[in-house]
């Protein structure tokens, strides 16, 4: 128990005795691997670690926390990428980690939906679907870690979002536990219902600042019977969003993803991963992953589709390379390929990375002037920019100069790069966050760049739902 709140030692012996050695510990070691976020950047402290195994006993210990005033940080897979699932440095507040709750309630293939728990691991989820003859139509590179939870409360996207959406189109139903302990079941699916406001929406995306998301009801999809994914290579950005259109048109609601890479970011996954290997012979200023499904027909037909429209893209001199996989594997090895470059980019060094969208016909114009405008203004930096070129969302990585000091260069000249990357972003008219949520690292630049009309309305509800500003405090308003 943290010695500067002595009078909390009455709260941590009822937690200890309502969910019991596995559900609550206050060791050092327990909590350790839990008070850092994924990228390395926050580091807090928590009275201690709840690990409830049942929405009952979400409730009950919300409830407790009500009643002592003490702060609630929810956390599923600690993969966040905004520092939303981290405590802050008092320690006055305690770790709610939804992992014990990874139960499948029940999938329904017929009717093409599953209710999760919270702590359901993506790619956990995936495989359930998938033998059952569905799949969930969300995927990303942290699956193995990610749990349904967080990706609700993130509103997380993703590398299909261009056909099927971010993780708010997914959630047919929600089951949250608010800040009095109170339980919100809405699980039951319904098609029509205009019993006023449609609240699942609003705790989806709310970052835990509104409940906590304990369960919900989930959509699938059939699973596909084709597969095709191609590599191309392309001398200019524009060029991308042409060859997007295209291949839109010619082969319609086949196309499922449309990833930009460039040659940079190859060059960093290559030398991360010593086996990988260039899909391409030569090497391109950009690159793009192109991803095409469909649930009738066979590979084949699907391969010719797009190797007809890739050719004729050849011939009109809009990309100068490209390769179909010829199987799953080098399909798979394409999208290792993709979902290695954050950790590939990591590696690197110190960097400022930012979760951004555009309209997406201004996405490469955007790209191609803010990157030059950062690197001017911050000598010896590089800004890269990779991702889902097709929904407008994404990542700006921006390197710090070689042999900055990490930590050092992220809270001094880091920080100045991120408030004019986001000056850049409003200016044309996008989002400072598109898919990974605002956390404790946006919520300045939030404050100073958003509509406060906007902010106004989120902070009534927040002081509706979350009167004592006990979830998740500091993160998305800061309070």
């Amino acid at each position: 128990m943290n010695a500067a709140f002595p009078h909390l030692s009455s709260f941590a012996a009822k937690a200890g005795d309502m969910l019991g050695p596995k559900g609550w510990t206050t060791l050092a070691d327990d909590l350790e691997p839990w008070l850092t976020d994924w990228r390395g950047r926050y580091t807090g402290k928590a009275l201690g670690l709840a690990s409830p195994a049942s929405t009952q006993e979400v409730a009950a210990f919300v409830k407790l926390c009500a009643e002592y005033d003490v702060p609630i940080v929810p956390q599923g897979g600690n993969s966040g990428m905004a520092g939303g699932a981290t405590p802050d440095e008092s320690g006055a507040s305690v770790l709610l980690s939804m992992r014990r709750m990874n139960a499948i309630r029940s999938l329904d293939a017929g009717a093409g939906q599953a209710v999760c728990e919270a702590g359901v691991i993506l790619q956990t989820f995936h495989e359930a679907a998938e033998e059952a003859d569905l799949r969930f139509p969300l995927t990303l590179g942290g699956k193995g870690s990610a749990t349904i939870g967080g990706l609700i409360s993130t509103n997380a996207g993703g590398t299909q979002v261009l056909r099927h959406g971010t993780m708010r189109a997914q959630v047919l139903g929600i089951e949250a536990v608010l800040a009095d302990g109170s339980i919100f079941n809405a699980l039951t699916v319904l098609k029509k219902d205009n019993r006023g406001f449609d609240l699942k929406q609003l705790l989806i995306g709310s970052e835990g600042t509104l409940g906590i998301v304990t369960a919900a009801t989930l959509r699938l999809l059939p699973a596909p019977r084709a597969r095709a994914t191609a590599w191309v290579g392309l001398g200019a950005l524009p060029d991308a969003r042409t060859l997007l259109r295209r291949i839109d048109r010619a082969l319609g609601e086949t196309l499922e993803g449309f990833e930009i890479i460039p040659d940079h970011c190859l060059d960093s996954v290559l030398a991360h991963l010593p086996d990988a290997r260039s899909p391409l012979q030569n090497r391109h200023a950009w690159n793009a992953l192109i991803e095409c499904v469909a649930v009738e027909g066979d590979d084949a037909a699907l391969r010719d589709g797009l190797e007809e429209a890739l050719a004729q893209a050849v011939q009109d001199g809009l990309i100068e390379d490209g390769v179909i996989a010829a199987n799953e594997r080098q399909a798979e090895d394409f999208w290792t390929l993709r979902d290695s470059i954050s950790a590939a980019e990591r590696a690197l060094g110190p960097a400022m990375q930012h979760d951004i969208s555009v309209p997406v016909e201004k996405m490469p114009e955007f790209i191609l002037e803010a990157s030059p405008a950062i690197e001017s203004e911050f000598k010896g930096s590089r800004a890269v920019a990779f991702g889902h070129l097709g929904d407008g969302n994404v990542h700006f990585h921006v390197l710090a100069p070689s042999g900055a000091v990490p930590g050092q260069w992220e809270e001094s000249e880091g920080k100045k790069v991120s408030a004019r990357v986001y000056d850049l972003v409003t200016r044309w008219g996008g989002s400072i966050s598109a898919e990974h949520g605002i956390g404790q690292m946006k919520v300045g630049d939030l404050h100073r760049l958003s509509d406060p009309v906007a902010l106004g309305i989120m902070a009534s509800v927040k002081d509706a739902l979350d009167p004592k500003g006990l979830l998740n405090p500091g993160k998305l308003l800061a309070k």
